[in-house]
């Protein structure tokens, strides 16, 4: 399976000048949503809904969402609050049980293992990853995006 696109936005904040990604390519837009942020659906558990209040306001300072955005949104946040659910049943119970087989891994731990794969590949597509944080750093610095890109034609 191969990576999944980086929203032109992303591709901007990381790119080496004004309309290019950071090889140097030219980043089409694609169609100009209104970013608009998204309402928090009422039915958020609480951990969720305080998860889309600690990221909404970067996300939406940086135009990353739009009101589409919404059902991603939201299951990003249900993925942060499954994982710290079974991250703290873990820490409470501890990683393995008792039971007639033997010793066995804690339910927990692979539902935590499997929220945290989810929660990733969720927190990718808005930004959320440090890789992407690094990104974003760099453009906010005094480099004023001129440098030439080494791979690219002179004509």
């Amino acid at each position: 399976m191969g990576r999944t696109a980086k929203p032109a936005g992303l591709k901007l904040i990381e790119g080496r000048a004004a309309g290019r990604d950071s090889g140097g390519r030219k980043v089409a837009t694609g169609p100009e949503f209104r970013r608009v942020p998204p309402a928090a659906p009422e039915w958020l558990s609480p951990e969720a809904a305080a998860e889309w209040d600690r990221v909404m306001p970067e996300l939406s300072r940086l135009d990353l969402v739009k009101e589409q955005d919404r059902a991603a949104l939201a299951a990003y946040c249900e993925a942060w609050a499954t994982f710290r659910e079974a991250t703290e049943t873990v820490q409470r119970e501890g990683m393995t049980i008792d039971a007639k087989q033997g010793t066995l891994a804690h339910p927990a731990v692979g539902i935590a293992r499997a929220a945290g794969r989810e929660l990733r590949s969720w927190a990718a597509h808005f930004g959320l990853t440090p890789s992407t944080e690094q990104a974003l750093a760099r453009s906010g610095g005094d480099d004023d995006g001129d440098e030439a890109n080494p791979f690219a034609g002179s004509g």
